[in-house]
């Protein structure tokens, strides 16, 4: 496993940025696994990837062209952090919490540059992430359109919920 930096991160996701934000989702962080939502070169299979693609209704061939339709949507995703926590024990839910509410003042900066005013509805994604951002942001005048709901990570069994839980937050959005 090799840790890369935000700016790497950032770097492959700017490939893919929509030009008119219509919708930001917010996951946790790049995972340990080096199967990042953006890198062009993974797989198709890779859970996020495939829930979104199921999500947008298409079965892209290549990883390229589902981010190419994923931009073309005005979606953009983003993470909390760009510390790969998930590589934390499993037992260190404080301290992967503790990262994410470290790098707030990050993630905001990240979610100013990408639209032109706080209205765009933001879906926060996976339990932890809801409870510690969705406060956070309401209270700092962002549009999280989850509205108390959690929406759990797209692996380890929960992709059906995933599936419900997003298609039934993405319902709210106007």
């Amino acid at each position: 496993m090799v840790t890369k930096g935000r700016d790497y991160y950032l770097g492959l996701r700017r490939r893919y940025e929509p030009s008119v934000v219509e919708l930001i989702i917010v996951a946790e962080s790049p995972p340990a696994s080096g199967k990042y939502f953006y890198d062009p070169s993974g797989s198709i299979a890779e859970p996020l990837f495939a829930a979104f693609m199921r999500q947008i209704g298409i079965v892209p061939v290549r990883k390229e062209a589902g981010l190419r339709e994923f931009q073309s949507k005005g979606w953009v995703l983003v993470d909390a952090t760009y510390q790969q926590v998930d590589k934390l024990p499993q037992d260190a839910a404080q301290d992967r919490n503790a990262l994410i509410e470290g790098d707030y003042s990050l993630l905001v900066a990240d979610l100013a540059s990408l639209m032109s005013d706080r209205g765009v509805p933001l879906i926060l994604i996976k339990a932890n992430v809801c409870r510690i951002l969705e406060p956070r942001l309401t209270k700092d005048g962002f549009n999280v359109v989850n509205a108390g709901r959690l929406v759990y990570f797209p692996s380890t069994g929960q992709q059906k919920k995933f599936e419900q839980q997003f298609a039934s937050v993405l319902k709210s959005v106007g």
